[in-house]
Parts: C-alpha cells; sequence; structure tokens
C-alpha cells in the first residue's frame, strides 16, 4: 500500500476522492408520475413556447417524451412576481402532480432587485409543495455575452432538496443555431431543453 506522507500529493488524493464521491452522489428523487399524471410547466415566455410553433414549445415536446400530460401556463413578459401571485389560481385549476417552474427571466432583463426574485421563486415552490406537488426547478440565465444563472437556483434548489435543471437554457442561449432571439429558443432549441428536463425526469424516478 502507498503512503501518502507528502501533503500535496494526500491533498490530491482528498480532492479527487471527493469529485468521485461527487459524481456518484444521488440526486433529489421524484415520486414516479402516475400514467395519467398532469405535470404544470409554469413560467414565462420560454415556457409559452415564443420563438416557435405552438406544437414546438417545450411543454409540448416533454409530453411525447415522457408520455404524461403536461399543461403550458406560460405568460409572456411576466415577472416571477406576477408568477408568485398567478400560480395558486393555476394549482387549483390543474391540480398537477408535478410542477416545472421557469421563472426570473423578465426579472434580470428589467434589472429587479434578485434577492426579491429568489424570495419570490422560494415562495413559489412552498406553494405548490403546499399542494401536494412534486417541483422541478429551470434554472433561467442572465442575459448578457454569456449568459449564465445566478447562483440562487442551486441554493433554492439545494434548500428543498428539489431536481435543478441549470445547464440547458445557458447552452442554447449561447448558440444561434438553438434560439430565435436573444433570450428566447428556437424550435430546436425548445426540444433541446425538453430532452434535458426529461433526462431530469428519468434520473430522479419520476418516470
Amino acid at each position: 500500500m502507498k503512503c501518502y506522507s507528502d501533503p500535496i500529493l494526500r491533498l490530491a488524493l482528498i480532492l479527487s476522492l471527493a469529485l468521485v464521491a461527487g459524481c456518484g452522489g444521488s440526486a433529489p428523487r421524484l415520486a414516479p408520475l402516475a400514467p395519467d399524471a398532469v405535470v404544470l410547466a409554469f413560467g414565462d415566455s420560454i415556457t409559452f413556447g415564443t420563438g416557435a410553433g405552438a406544437n414546438q414549445s417545450y411543454p409540448a415536446v416533454l409530453a411525447s417524451l415522457i408520455g404524461r400530460k403536461v399543461e403550458s401556463a406560460g405568460v409572456p413578459g411576466e415577472t416571477s412576481e406576477g408568477g408568485l401571485a398567478r400560480l395558486p389560481q393555476a394549482l387549483d385549476y390543474y391540480q398537477p402532480q408535478l410542477v416545472i417552474i421557469c421563472e426570473g427571466g423578465n426579472d434580470f432583463l428589467r434589472k429587479l432587485n434578485e434577492k426579491q426574485t429568489a424570495a419570490n421563486i422560494r415562495a413559489m415552490v412552498r406553494a405548490a409543495r403546499g399542494k401536494g406537488a412534486a417541483v422541478l426547478l429551470v434554472a433561467v440565465p442572465k442575459p448578457g455575452l454569456l449568459p449564465s444563472p445566478p447562483d440562487f437556483y442551486e441554493e433554492i434548489a439545494g434548500d428543498f432538496a428539489i431536481p435543478l435543471e441549470a445547464a440547458a437554457l445557458k447552452k442554447i442561449l449561447r448558440d444561434n443555431e438553438l434560439k430565435s432571439d436573444l433570450v428566447h429558443p428556437n424550435a430546436k432549441g425548445y426540444a433541446s431543453l425538453a430532452q434535458a428536463l426529461a433526462e431530469v425526469l428519468k434520473k430522479s424516478g419520476a418516470i
């Protein structure tokens, strides 16, 4: 057996083991979606499907990928404050088993207070779970040369132990072939987002 007496070698070994453990760590789990379950896709123009046809939005594509009914409740131009006010009625109307929350983009465009945006999204997660629905959170990038989501999405997902899809929109909005304008995917981009969300649902045990 090797003896790692050199402090630098020992540190490298510890970091390597930590990386391996992190890669093998289990993602937050979700209850399996019943065959007749309703999934509520809730958000702004990205959920609505701005930049593509109605049957090319991510909720429409996701429904075909997971074999479940996915209701689209996207309102273009909506801020997280507006979403928080609208969500309770949507929960009562659709009675979903799972809610996919994709909010924050319009807050960033309008340069609204990020702490308030985070608080609004936290409240949305609480509202959905309060109605017995599971939640999948989508991280929305802030606009810029290299769009990237704020850290608060990961913090919220960690605090509530819910799945987070943090990479898809960042990748889409950095690729001109996948977007219709600076802040919206095109049909190909929405398909990519739907595929990423389907993979999260598979890994979480929902499907």
